[in-house]
């Protein structure tokens, strides 16, 4: 009797984790939730000549931090000069405070193919 009792209440902690789980994913894409957030502060990787990710949709006020994971140096320069980080080498970090809505281009000014965008709504 006390093997069907711990059974039974095993099936019930099993269901409420599962309902949690799938309560906690929104029903949505976890990948498009990845990639936008809220304001606050939000981490770009450089890695393999390139940054993850590519697109990042974000609240006005966010603070976007790109960090070089690569092993050779890289910057962060957006197209229309607002913002522009020295030469970060493996490690190093560079932080940017989007407050203003809009769209913003960027790319690796040591890398020029390397691309990437900041949507900020």
């Amino acid at each position: 009797m006390r093997i069907r009792v711990w059974m039974a209440g095993m099936a019930v902690q099993v269901g409420i984790a599962m309902a949690l789980i799938l309560a906690g994913s929104g029903g949505g894409n976890l990948n498009a939730m990845a990639q936008q957030a809220p304001a606050g502060a939000v981490e770009v990787k450089i890695d393999n000549f390139s940054f993850g990710p590519a697109t990042l949709t974000v609240a006005a006020g966010t603070m976007v931090t790109w960090t070089n994971r690569d092993d050779i140096p890289h910057t962060v320069v957006s197209d229309d000069k607002i913002f522009k980080s020295k030469v970060l080498d493996t490690d190093e970090k560079f932080s940017y405070t989007f407050s203003k809505p809009g769209i913003y281009p960027y790319f690796c000014s040591l890398h020029p193919k390397m691309t990437g965008k900041v949507v900020v709504q």
